[in-house]
């Protein structure tokens, strides 16, 4: 990895383009400043509430089980995907120049490039989780012991980085040499091709094959695993065991729907479409906010635990 950022470095030294100019919201003129102030709370927020899931799981021994380890896994994926991409936005909206490097444009790109990837993989493994759960409740502590738990919490990054570092170096590859101006507030595999002065077609296809590798794959297995879940719970003849069943999946639901609605309408909306921006602000701010409220809102044994908490510290006080 060491490697790889510093060929960025030297390539960010020998490209005529030195930085790029993201454009943002520097068209709402005096709505900078308030949308400052909404995307700051939104973040803290953000992180606030992911990183507090994390504490609950590690500090409640009854929430150490594969199930919560993944959800905490994810809360963490969620912290590191906007504090790759917020922070440069908010210094966006105040700064007079509105610019950032070559290389820190490819960190960037490579950086929520590969925690986008990571969670896809994550969520399909969440799943694979559930329909083990729900489908083999008998062999599920058998199957999904710690040497399994463990592989499969990791192998989401494996996937997710080796992947994007290849559609990372061949962009690095290409010749910039004109225009560097980005209608968005980060930096974007098809927005930064599209800058290129020589022809990107080869890496076009690497970061196409890539993209359908890294989301494409996970999402059909997703899905999959979502329709067999469904499947083996309408099956379930009490009616109790039915309607805990599909309370434990909805949030798992809510949080993948959420998720792949939003990631389908940026990348299928018209390539520098004046919108694009809007939406994409939704993908990255709004909906990982909203996942750690899902799964304290929505999940009971989390509930439980806030709960036992705030009485522990009312009691100790």
């Amino acid at each position: 990895m060491t490697i790889l950022f510093g060929n960025l470095m030297d390539k960010a030294n020998n490209t005529a383009v030195e930085e790029f100019i993201l454009l943002a919201f520097s068209d709402l003129y005096q709505l900078q400043i308030p949308l400052f102030f909404v995307i700051l709370f939104v973040y803290i927020m953000c992180v606030f509430g992911n990183f507090l899931i994390v504490l609950l799981v590690i500090a409640e021994p009854s929430l150490h089980t594969p199930m919560y380890l993944f959800i905490s896994e994810l809360s963490v994926l969620e912290i590191l995907y906007v504090s790759c991409i917020i922070p440069n936005l908010l210094a966006n909206l105040i700064a007079d120049k509105k610019s950032i490097s070559f290389s820190g444009c490819l960190i960037q790109l490579f950086g929520h490039s590969a925690l986008g990837s990571t969670e896809c993989y994550l969520l399909a493994v969440m799943a694979f989780d559930r329909d083990l759960a729900i489908n083999k409740p008998l062999h599920y502590s058998a199957i999904m012991n710690k040497e399994f738990c463990v592989m499969f919490a990791v192998l989401p990054w494996i996937v997710g980085v080796i992947h994007v570092v290849i559609s990372t170096v061949f962009t690095a590859k290409l010749e910039f040499c004109g225009p560097n101006e980005i209608n968005h507030f980060m930096c974007d595999f098809p927005l930064v091709q599209s800058l290129a002065c020589s022809h990107p077609f080869i890496t076009e296809v690497v970061t196409s094959f890539g993209g359908f590798f890294g989301a494409v794959l996970p999402f059909v297995a997703t899905v999959g695993l979502y329709i067999h879940i469904i499947i083996v719970i309408l099956k379930i003849n009490s009616a109790e065991s039915k309607q805990k069943a599909f309370s434990t999946l909805s949030s798992h639901l809510t949080v993948a729907g959420l998720y792949y609605i939003t990631v389908i309408i940026v990348y299928t909306v018209p390539k520098g479409a004046h919108y694009n921006k809007f939406i994409a602000l939704i993908y990255t701010v709004i909906v990982p906010l909203m996942n750690p409220f899902i799964y304290a809102f929505r999940n009971k044994d989390i509930k439980k635990t806030l709960i036992k908490s705030r009485r522990l510290k009312l009691c100790q006080g």
